[in-house]
């Protein structure tokens, strides 16, 4: 009978969310934290998930742009998300503009095409101004950050 117990157990606590740490949420978290980028994209993903975490879309945010600002272009698609959508920042459609152009910079095929329409969705609600800012704000970005 203690076998029972013990799923149920598990059971209750996956359907009230109750998450506890695990050998893997750390490792990830322990890499994210001395700057791995694909960890921290991973830890932006699940708490923009609520995987593994609590969902937290603040904290998603905070990894996303860690690993956006060291040119990854999965985790600038992910933060121009946020912005487009108002997920753990303010919306802003000159931010998620400028992401979503960096990521397009990086991006070849069919993954550049879906950035693009994001970025052109976006773009469709934004004035001249705001448009010009955004590639302003992406350029300043590229020079400040040299790829290898």
């Amino acid at each position: 009978m203690k076998p029972l117990i013990a799923a149920v157990a598990v059971l209750v606590a996956l359907a009230v969310g109750v998450q506890a740490q695990t050998p893997l949420i750390d490792r990830v978290r322990t890499e994210a934290e001395q700057g791995d980028v694909v960890a921290q994209g991973l830890l932006g993903d699940w708490y923009h998930d609520g995987d593994r975490v609590s969902q937290d879309h603040v904290e998603a945010v905070r990894w996303y742009r860690l690993a956006a600002d060291q040119g990854d272009a999965a985790a600038q698609v992910s933060l121009g998300n946020m912005y487009d959508n108002g997920l753990g920042v303010q919306q802003d459609d000159v931010q998620a503009h400028m992401w979503f152009n960096l990521a397009a910079s990086q991006l070849t095929g069919e993954a550049r095409e879906l950035v693009v329409e994001n970025r052109d969705w976006v773009a469709f609600r934004m004035t001249p101004e705001q448009i010009a800012e955004a590639e302003r704000l992406a350029r300043e970005w590229d020079a400040a950050h040299p790829r290898d």
